[in-house]
């Protein structure tokens, strides 16, 4: 039995270990200041030096093989706690400025609208503006589910319209440098910030039904008027939050949908948590089962009739796109 116990000890330490120096590594690799060379000299060196630790376990040295490696751990995450997330740097066009907003009353100004016109995903015309909506006449949410890599992953998008047909979308997004990309592993090690977006659906939409071709499907949320206020106030909060404070991206926990299910469960009673948030191309079989979408219809048919690509690429990225989108569309009207 003791020796039972002893295997399973240095088993559970072998496994802590090889998980920390994976970690370290990736975290020495993406995040150190320096060239690829020295970067991968440092981050290979705390690879070799995790192997020796484990060799020393399974060789009977595991007291002080775990000394050495708690304090080299230490020191990895100590430099790990000075990383902050920059609030100035050569942002890429789309995510250079932070939208803020302020009520007054019942009107809600939003500064830094972006409202770009896209030809193709790397030509744009730019344009930034201010924006006010009457919070009274708050009429719909929907929720945009963009397809990128096949059927698990999604971009989410919330769109809130207004009785006069305005819509605004909101979008929560990697804050990439100029020339950067997206990247999900870089994403984990503190390689970009959080950037919250608000636009108008031609843009943060039409790039994606047709710059890009995604595949986005639409859903119409149901939910009452001080729901649909409360969540756009939670979007405003925390842009303007972010504004002030900036945040690290991280493509696991600090995401398009997690960002969005904590605005939620801020003001919601009961949010349970679940695998899809994490999977999220399946957010809407989520919604469904929650009851906040069309229960007279299956998910299955509610993706086929949100399905809006082909029909906005055949009209295109006009001033009634917003409209167009919709027609066919099973809707909401949360008053």
């Amino acid at each position: 039995m003791f020796r039972l116990i002893k295997g399973a000890v240095i088993a559970a330490a072998i496994l802590a270990v090889a998980l920390a120096t994976a970690w370290a590594a990736l975290a020495l690799w993406y995040r150190l200041p320096f060239g690829p060379i020295p970067r991968g000299l440092l981050a290979g060196g705390f690879t070799l030096f995790g192997l020796a630790v484990i060799a020393g376990l399974l060789r009977r040295r595991a007291l002080r093989a775990l000394a050495a490696f708690t304090l080299a751990l230490a020191a990895v995450i100590l430099w790990w706690s000075t990383l902050v997330p920059p609030s100035e740097r050569n942002w890429s066009p789309d995510v250079a400025r932070q939208v803020t907003g302020q009520v007054d009353g019942n009107t809600l100004t939003l500064t830094d609208v972006r409202n770009f016109a896209w030809q193709t995903p790397e030509d744009y015309s730019e344009r930034w503006e201010t924006r006010s909506y009457d919070l009274t006449a708050l009429d719909t949410v929907d929720l945009f589910m963009s397809y990128w890599a096949g059927p698990q992953m999604a971009h989410m998008i919330v769109s809130f319209g207004f009785e006069n047909g305005d819509h605004i979308a909101w979008s929560v997004e990697v804050r990439r440098q100029a020339g950067g990309g997206f990247s999900p592993i870089a994403d984990l090690f503190k390689s970009n910030t959080l950037v919250i977006l608000a636009a108008d659906e031609r843009d943060v939409i039409g790039t994606r039904t047709n710059a890009r071709g995604e595949n986005v499907q639409l859903f119409r949320i149901d939910v009452s008027p001080e729901t649909a206020r409360t969540l756009l106030m939670q979007y405003v909060d925390a842009a303007n939050s972010l504004a002030a404070r900036p945040e690290w991206y991280n493509s696991l926990t600090t995401n398009c949908s997690t960002v969005v299910m904590t605005m939620i469960r801020a003001f919601a009673d009961e949010v349970p948590l679940d695998w899809r948030v994490l999977a999220n191309g399946y957010l809407p079989d989520y919604a469904w089962e929650q009851g906040v979408l069309d229960q007279t219809r299956t998910i299955g048919e509610l993706r086929a009739l949100g399905s809006i690509t082909p029909i906005a690429q055949a009209h295109g990225v006009t001033p009634d796109y917003s409209a167009v989108i919709r027609e066919g569309v099973p809707a909401f009207a949360s008053n």
